[in-house]
This record gives structure tokens, C-alpha cells and sequence, in this order.
């Protein structure tokens, strides 16, 4: 496969993601093609959550101080408890998933990840699911929430849990295959 041959990817992390919901998708990322970069708060690497311990450790590929959302063609935002609360208390990953969001390129996020993109304000009307314990979260920031495998909203494609991984990573390649969507209203 190499439908996303020259597409750029990010993956937006922070310590405490779950391991599978980052590892996954790069390696599907990777196998299609694309150039993949892990962005992060943290200098050096991230450290993995693995169900109830921690695990591997990554290599950060750009400091989320230096990340350029005009570098990318899209945006992957992998799940755990950890790691989508750390990065929503961040206002340059705020800002960062903000302008992939507003540029109408593709942005997937899973499990936990959605947590984000609810605090760039730009989730209103949008269809999403995500792990059942967010979803209220989801609903006030103007979400129309489900629980599906995974959905796609013009370019957004959001996922439960480590169990729906092979449709998120098949909807995702189609979505960033498929180039720039329609931008997110901004506020």
C-alpha cells in the first residue's frame, strides 16, 4: 500500500497514552506510506500505558514548542486516561490541534484522545464517538455522540477503544488520503 506516499503525519502525545491507540496506527500510517513524527511536551520521549501499567517508551520526533501544523497533512490523537488530560491543560497542543482542525485536514482521534478537541471549541455539530466516559463531555461541547466502531465527520474520525482499531486505522488512511476537507467553522 502506498496511498499516503508523501503525506506527513503527526501524532500528538504526551506521557500516559495507551500503547496500541499510538502503535497502531503509526505502523498503518507507516505501511501506507506516510512520514510519521510523534509531537509532544516532552523533549526526549513519551512513555506508554499498557491497560493498567506502564510500558514502552517512544522517541519524540518535535517538541510541541517547535510543531508546525503547516509541516502536516494530518493529525492523530491516540487515547489513555493519562495522556488527553495532560494535553488539554497545554495551550500549544490546543492551538496545534486548532489549526488542523480549522484547515480542514483530517484529525483522528481515539478512546480518550477526543478530550482535546473539545477544548478548541470547534467540536459543535460535529458527529464523534470516543470512550463511553467522555461522551457527556463530548454532548456540552456540542457533539451529536454515538456509540459506533467509528465515525467519520468531514475529515474527523473518532473511534471507542482499542477494540474498533482496524476500522479507525482504514477510515483514517481513507481521510487523509482523500487530502483537505471543508474547514471547521471557526468562533
Amino acid at each position: 500500500m502506498t496511498k499516503l506516499n508523501g503525506k506527513n503525519v503527526a501524532i500528538l502525545t504526551e506521557n500516559g497514552f495507551e500503547e496500541v491507540e499510538l502503535t497502531s496506527p503509526k505502523r498503518a500510517l507507516e505501511e501506507a506510506g506516510a512520514t510519521v513524527h510523534i509531537i509532544s511536551p516532552q523533549e526526549e520521549k513519551v512513555k506508554a500505558w499498557d491497560h493498567d501499567h506502564w510500558s514502552i517508551e517512544l522517541p519524540v520526533d518535535t517538541n510541541i514548542a517547535d510543531a508546525k501544523s503547516d509541516d502536516y497533512d494530518a493529525l492523530v490523537l491516540p487515547g489513555g486516561v493519562l495522556n488527553p488530560d495532560k494535553l488539554r491543560r497545554n495551550t500549544e497542543a490546543v492551538e496545534f490541534a486548532k489549526d488542523f482542525l480549522e484547515a480542514g485536514k483530517p484529525v483522528a482521534a481515539i478512546c480518550h484522545g477526543p478530550q482535546l478537541l473539545i477544548e478548541t471549541g470547534l467540536l459543535e455539530g460535529r458527529e464523534m464517538t470516543s470512550y463511553s466516559s467522555i461522551q457527556t463531555d463530548l454532548k456540552n461541547a456540542g457533539a451529536n455522540w454515538h456509540d459506533r466502531e467509528v465515525i467519520v465527520d468531514n475529515g474527523l474520525v473518532t473511534s471507542r477503544s482499542p477494540d474498533d482499531l482496524e476500522a479507525f486505522n482504514k477510515k483514517m488512511i481513507e481521510e487523509i488520503a482523500e487530502g483537505i476537507h471543508t474547514p471547521a467553522p471557526t468562533h
